[in-house]
């Protein structure tokens, strides 16, 4: 399967847009996982940060941008950096899976490959 992404640009556009839209960039912040200093830089061209990573949320959360994982299927990419981050926890049989998924070679994973 091809990746999909977006224009070079698009991506700040629509976050600039979302802020504007909401009229915070507090609230855009949080409903991206980020602190709003980090969007007040990214905006501003200073992060020096991970920027392809917020560029990768931004993509995922504001222009639907989506992944083929193969536990769940096509997921936004947003979703599939959140289970990246996450312990591995034997809470349900699909957490176990997406913890290994990611570990084991999967071509959206930006994880080392573990096993």
């Amino acid at each position: 399967m091809t990746e999909v992404t977006a224009a070079p640009n698009e991506w700040l556009d629509a976050l600039r847009a979302e802020c504007q839209r909401t009229g915070s960039q507090a609230t855009v912040a949080r409903a991206l996982g980020y602190s709003p200093a980090v969007i007040n830089q990214v905006l501003r061209g200073t992060y020096g940060g991970n920027v392809e990573r917020v560029r990768e949320v931004v993509e995922g959360a504001l222009l639907g941008i989506t992944v083929d994982c193969p536990i769940l299927g096509d997921i936004p990419r947003d979703a599939c950096l959140r289970h990246q981050d996450r312990e591995f926890a034997a809470t349900n049989p699909s957490r176990v899976q997406l913890y290994y998924a990611c570990r084991s070679g999967c071509l959206n994973s930006h994880l080392p490959k573990e096993y």
